[in-house]
């Protein structure tokens, strides 16, 4: 994978990559993540960041494609029983990554850049396929 910089927290070295986590649930989410970070890189775009951290909050994707921004929140679910990744998030939880996204753009933004909020959603197929991910790019504005 193609990464900029030092600020890239995940993917690590198979060696280092996260194990025995506590809550299935997590693993799910980190293995959505690994799947929207594969779907990008063969979209053309680079990983900028992976779980960027600011405060208790993180980014789980900035990725670039041209001046092009994306924060990037990934949604994995088994099933939709409750509803599609992207109405899991709120008004709340918005406002919670522009504040972090703000905090990537005053360290790393370039003049020229555009930014935008997205969200991938991320099913896994039964019978161990590839993944299925849909990119919603624009997904909300402030």
């Amino acid at each position: 994978m193609r990464f900029r910089g030092t600020m890239v927290l995940w993917p690590m070295r198979e060696t280092e990559r996260p194990t025995g986590f506590s809550d299935p649930r997590h693993q799910l989410g980190f293995d959505g993540e690994e799947a929207a970070l594969a779907w990008f890189e063969g979209e053309g775009w680079l990983i900028e960041a992976h779980r960027f951290k600011a405060g208790r909050n993180d980014l789980d994707l900035v990725v670039r494609k041209g001046d092009v921004v994306a924060f990037v929140e990934v949604k994995t679910r088994h099933t939709a029983t409750y509803g599609a990744g992207r109405e899991a998030i709120g008004w709340r939880k918005r406002q919670a990554i522009a504040r972090v996204a703000e905090v990537w753009r005053l360290r790393y933004g370039r003049t020229g850049d555009l930014y935008r909020f997205d969200v991938v959603e991320v099913s896994p197929r039964s019978g161990g396929g590839p993944p299925r991910v849909v990119h919603i790019p624009d997904a909300w504005r402030l």
